[in-house]
């Protein structure tokens, strides 16, 4: 059932928190029962009331301007795309961090996996990937996943798609999305469409690594991943990079071997 008052959606968050009407209460310093009857719909939250109950129940700033439109009042956070010039300083922000990044591959994506760019270490990756999958929106989990796309790369695909499918379910439980649960469930619902186990052990206990069979050589990576700190914007919320690293020696040596030759540097879209 879908819920329109602004009190059916901060009960839902608040459910989905995991916390009680004095939880909520006593974290945003104000009463239990002006917290219950804002959700009977008794009392009609402040924008101000609506944004602090929000801060508690970490509601992403897209749902918050849901909920300030359930109660009456104005959108608060603007959706500008990352190529705005309102935003020229944050995507320089993040060009450089993948330009810096070189010679390890790295990217940035957007709330629904849709990569947004990359760097010019992980752009030979692409070389064999079937044109369908770079048509934008480049999607980095069906990238990873798809036989078309990275998938006959990657040695340990099964670990690869547990971490896809831990990460998202956990997305997915902190803020609902219909169109990436259906990625979900085309793509890593347990038993959707997986080949041949591909797991294999890893000599390696601090992370999990991908390891990717490429240019006859074996590579090992981990990854980071960076987001923007205190974002007012909701697009830069939902940006994040990832960042990979050689998980050893011979890996290292592989990407300082194919390091790009000293010129402009370039981050590309997708």
């Amino acid at each position: 059932m879908t819920v329109h008052t602004v009190g059916g959606l901060l009960r839902q968050w608040r459910h989905r928190r995991g916390l009680s009407q004095l939880d909520l209460a006593i974290a945003a310093d104000v009463s239990a029962r002006h917290v219950s009857l804002v959700e009977t719909g008794k009392s009609n939250p402040s924008a101000d009331m609506v944004i602090r109950l929000a801060d508690q129940l970490d509601v992403p700033l897209r749902d918050r301007n849901g909920l300030l439109l359930a109660a009456g009042h104005a959108p608060r956070y603007t959706e500008r795309p990352l190529d705005d010039a309102a935003l020229s300083a944050a995507r320089e922000a993040v060009a450089r961090v993948l330009r810096a990044h070189e010679p390890y591959p790295a990217l940035a994506f957007d709330r629904r996996w849709d990569i947004v760019m990359t760097n010019r270490a992980i752009e030979p990756f692409f070389a064999d990937v079937d044109p369908d999958l770079l048509r934008p929106p480049v999607n980095l989990v069906r990238l990873g996943l798809d036989p078309r796309g990275f998938a006959p790369l990657v040695v340990n695909l099964d670990d690869v798609r547990a971490v896809f499918r831990s990460r998202i379910r956990r997305q997915l439980a902190a803020a609902p999305d219909d169109r990436l649960t259906a990625l979900y469930e085309e793509l890593l619902e347990p038993g959707s469409g997986e080949g041949p186990s591909r797991s294999v052990a890893s000599d390696c206990d601090v992370v999990i690594p991908m390891i990717l069979r490429f240019g006859g050589r074996e590579l090992r990576l981990f990854s980071t991943i960076t987001t923007f700190g205190t974002p007012m914007d909701i697009t830069l919320e939902e940006v994040a990079m990832e960042l990979y690293y050689p998980a050893d020696a011979e890996s290292a040596s592989y990407f300082e071997e194919a390091r790009p030759a000293p010129g402009r540097p370039h981050v590309s879209d997708r």
